[in-house]
């Protein structure tokens, strides 16, 4: 039966948070001045079971549902993610089932996550510099050749392969002409992401930001013309380019260019709460109602009662108010 929100969007992609931990320390993610030593992470019986993700994915799956991604925190610190990856596969064989990682520990898991049952990856890297990596991802124990060994494995394994790169003004503009050279060299998409205002705890500013435009005349310089592809289904959020040659860039636009007219996402959190947007200030907890034994029908009511409540559309409405409410951060829900 087709589920819909107030606004027509109806739930085709659910993001998954199962670990709200990182080994990275992203400044426009998880600053370490909030997420240091003494940060209070998730303990492991309050995050949600692999079985309890699978429910939940089962109980979707007859309202329309079309894609999975698995997120965090960096999902690939979880332990047995394969274990997980196999049951979403054997409940949804049709479905399009994703993982989004930093790439620092993908050349290790590559080959199991594929054989596992997974289609593909997006691997976020900011820049290719080794200092300006470092900084942006506040480590010292990975470098940006290590994230490009790991797509290398993943290609190698069959894997399908995307780059997100958040692009920050004054810190990683000059990056773009190199992060898109090693991606066209291997043939693979690259989505440019506008700095948003995730969370609370990166000292967002709009003057920090380098707009969709910025970023193609940057790189029509480069490649020459950059011409619009037409989405290929409704909720696509980045908005596609080629160039005459055929490279593919595209561009996530949620502050000069929104996009909630079309939003399909739901998310979930590591430790079970249903969100409807990236910018929510509170979700709808599941798992209570999973650890007291709701499944099937139970369950896709509760989530179909949710969604049809649904009203975000935090983007376009960012400029014209006032009110600032705190929001749940991307390390949380993911990205």
């Amino acid at each position: 039966m087709r589920l819909v929100d107030r606004r027509e969007r109806p739930l085709h992609d659910l993001r998954i948070s199962i670990t709200d931990r990182c080994n990275f320390r992203c400044t426009y993610c998880m600053p370490r001045e909030h997420f240091g030593p003494e940060h209070d992470f998730l303990k492991r019986d309050a995050l949600l079971t692999y079985e309890e993700i699978t429910t939940v994915v089962r109980a979707l799956l007859p309202t329309g549902l079309r894609k999975v991604r698995l997120t965090g925190g960096e999902p690939l610190l979880r332990r047995d993610i394969t274990t997980l990856i196999s049951m979403i596969r054997e409940v949804g064989p049709d479905l399009d089932l994703a993982l989004t990682t930093n790439g620092a520990l993908l050349k290790r898991h590559a080959v199991e996550l594929q054989e596992a049952g997974l289609d593909r990856v997006t691997v976020s890297l900011d820049a290719m510099d080794q200092t300006v990596f470092q900084a942006m991802a506040d480590t010292t124990q990975h470098t940006p050749d290590d994230i490009m060994e790991g797509i290398d494995h993943a290609l190698s394994a069959g894997l399908g392969v995307k780059v997100n790169t958040v692009v920050q003004k004054n810190i990683n503009e000059e990056q773009i002409p190199k992060l898109a050279a090693a991606c066209v060299e291997r043939n693979i998409p690259i989505r440019f992401i506008e700095y948003m205002d995730v969370g609370n705890t990166n000292a967002w500013v709009f003057d920090e930001v380098v707009s969709g435009a910025e970023i193609r005349q940057r790189l029509e310089e480069q490649y020459g013309v950059l011409v619009p592809e037409k989405p290929k289904h409704k909720g696509e959020v980045a908005r596609r380019y080629t160039t005459s040659d055929g490279d593919d860039f595209g561009f996530i636009e949620s502050v000069s260019n929104p996009f909630c007219g079309d939003c399909t996402r739901a998310r979930l959190s590591a430790h079970g709460s249903l969100y409807t947007c990236l910018f929510s200030s509170k979700g709808h907890d599941l798992r209570a109602m999973l650890r007291m034994g709701a499944e099937g029908s139970a369950l896709s009511l509760a989530i179909r009662s949710i969604w049809e409540r649904r009203d975000d559309r935090y983007s376009m409405d960012r400029t014209s108010t006032e009110e600032k409410p705190a929001k749940v951060e991307m390390s949380f829900i993911g990205g």
